[in-house]
This record gives C-alpha cells, structure tokens and sequence, in this order.
C-alpha cells in the first residue's frame, strides 16, 4: 500500500489539482509535497532527512 501523500507544510493530505511533490533542494532524498495555499502563501516546510528549511 502506498503512503498517503501530505504537504510537508501543514500536513494536508494532496489530492487534485495544483499539488507539487519534488526532491528535497539539499539531500535529494526525501520527496517534499506541497499544497496550493501553502505555494501561493509561501509558508516554510522542512526536510526531515537532513532539515533543510524552504520556502
């Protein structure tokens, strides 16, 4: 069973349009998801490999 997909921002789980999932800009090893209210408001997500903080 595949892990339910949530935004590394707020914790919402992704479903739909507007949705992003892309590699972590640091270590490349953990896949960060991000909602469409988070994008647009930019809120901060961290890795929880190796604790990279982005925008």
């Amino acid at each position: 069973m595949e892990k339910e997909k949530i935004c590394s921002s707020c914790g919402v789980r992704l479903i739909g349009k507007s949705t992003t999932f892309f590699p972590c800009p640091m270590c490349g090893q953990t896949e960060i998801g991000r909602c469409p209210n988070c994008r647009d408001q930019s809120v901060k997500y961290t890795c929880s490999k190796c604790g990279f903080i982005g925008p």
